[in-house]
């Protein structure tokens, strides 16, 4: 085997139209500002990398599509909300759930409601978060660590958000 042989790495990319979630969010701005309450339709691809197992691939597809699916459902017809704000309190009662950012403030359903360990419900955070859902998911499968993950969530046509993990391809 020469040297090139030992380096080679694969990765596999898991993109379909059942990847997908709707939610409401809002995010904090620049300069104190914060977004009115809306929603999207994202749409969620994940490529993974690393060398190949002793089956000859990365990491099964099917693990990775399950996995996502299990996360996004969770995600879904949710409003999303960061549970690291400084600046946004949020308090659960037992029916309904209080948010406060500044002089706003929502009275929401709490079962509609998904408290998120974010410091924004940005799409780069969220992107981050179901990449480390998917990994730790993977662990507790028994899967083997891959070496990167890319998570690419997209918010809306033209719009989407990448989160990497790992050693980068050479």
């Amino acid at each position: 085997m020469t040297n090139d042989e030992t380096m080679m790495k694969h990765t596999i990319r898991v993109a379909n139209d059942d990847l997908t979630f709707s939610a409401g969010h809002f995010i904090t701005l620049e300069g104190g500002g914060c977004e009115r309450l809306h929603g999207h339709s994202y749409r969620v691809a994940a490529e993974v990398g690393g060398p190949l197992n002793e089956n000859q691939y990365v990491v099964d597809f099917v693990a990775v599509r399950d996995v996502l699916k299990t996360v996004l459902s969770e995600l879904d017809h949710r409003v999303l909300l960061p549970g690291q704000h400084p600046a946004i309190r949020v308090s659960a009662g037992p029916k309904e759930v209080e948010v406060a950012f500044a002089d706003r403030r929502w009275v929401l359903p709490k079962d509609d409601c998904l408290l998120l360990p974010l410091a924004n419900t940005t799409t780069e955070l969220l992107a981050e978060y179901i990449g480390q859902r998917l990994l730790a998911e993977l662990k507790a499968r028994g899967a083997a660590r891959p070496e990167q993950v890319r998570i690419e969530v997209g918010e809306g046509t033209g719009f989407s958000a990448v989160w990497q993990w790992g050693k980068t391809p050479t």
